[in-house]
């Protein structure tokens, strides 16, 4: 009889076995995949660590989460700087002063916010009833059709005139030459990959991979006084108020004879025709 079973070896159920256990608690973890880890597992292919299912990049304001990470793992000073591809063009993101200047060839904040202001103005629109609405009214019509218009009906499966305007309710807009995506003190990728800090974290706890907890309960029903789940919601309770609309992400990875393919770790394409929403080279990370 162990005092918690903990469905999934993810970042949550790996922290909280850990914990528990150095409070004297016994775990046993269950995952349903053969390795654990959950979506920040890494593999490697040719000394290139792949992030399988898809771009972890870790970062936090909190001193106290990043001191507690370290102790774990060491991690590297990988700073997230995307460049987004419109049919060719590329603009890096987030919005920043880099992204007006290619845009608009303007040079000073003062001109970029001015040509923003005159696009939300010539729109008219003073009560957004959808996210196309909402964004041409925070960005503006050229950054709206660019950068987020087709990308964003690519990752909701829908038209933006058929999303609610609170999906955007602010857009990040930096009047500076500032690439980096993220406005955290600390960010990194973990030197190894996150197998290393989720192997320190579940060391000597039980563990079993390849157990899909929702197919066979009934044989775990008396293993643990609590059951901590960390699967989707819908699926442990079989699906009775139906089926949550999450958006799921397909990948392929793909092996190309070329050093440096793209020149930086994530690209995102923006325009609808193409029918992916992002190409990642992991050896960037």
């Amino acid at each position: 009889m162990y005092d918690y079973l903990i469905i999934g070896s993810g970042l949550f159920g790996s922290v909280f076995a850990h914990e528990m256990t150095r409070a004297g608690k016994s775990c046993f973890v269950l995952e349903r995949r053969d390795h654990v880890g959950g979506n920040v597992y890494c593999e490697e292919k040719e000394g290139i660590r792949i992030h399988k299912y898809g771009a972890h990049i870790f970062h936090t304001s909190n001193k106290k989460v990043w001191d507690y990470v370290n102790q774990f793992v060491e991690f590297n000073h990988y700073v997230n700087s995307p460049v987004a591809n419109y049919k060719g063009e590329l603009y890096n993101l987030p919005f920043n002063m880099n992204t007006f200047t290619k845009m608009w060839g303007v040079v000073t904040p003062k001109q970029a916010a001015a040509k923003i202001a005159q696009q939300r103005q010539e729109a008219g629109i003073t009560e957004p009833k959808n996210l196309e609405e909402q964004a041409i009214s925070l960005i503006g019509t050229d950054i709206y059709t660019k950068l987020i218009k087709g990308y964003t009906e690519k990752q909701w499966g829908r038209s933006c005139t058929e999303l609610p305007a609170f999906i955007i309710k602010r857009l990040p807009v930096r009047y500076t030459f500032d690439n980096n995506y993220f406005n955290d003190r600390y960010q990194g990728i973990p030197i190894g990959g996150y197998n290393v800090l989720i192997d320190a974290l579940l060391e000597g706890i039980e563990v079993r991979t390849g157990v899909d907890y929702n197919q066979v309960r009934h044989e775990y029903e008396n293993v643990a006084k609590t059951v901590v789940y960390t699967g989707p919601i819908d699926e442990y309770f079989d699906y009775k108020l139906g089926r949550l609309e999450y958006r799921g992400l397909r990948f392929e990875t793909e092996r190309i004879e070329e050093e440096n393919y793209q020149g930086v770790a994530v690209m995102n394409y923006t325009d609808r025709e193409t029918p992916y929403t992002r190409s990642i080279e992991h050896k960037h990370f």
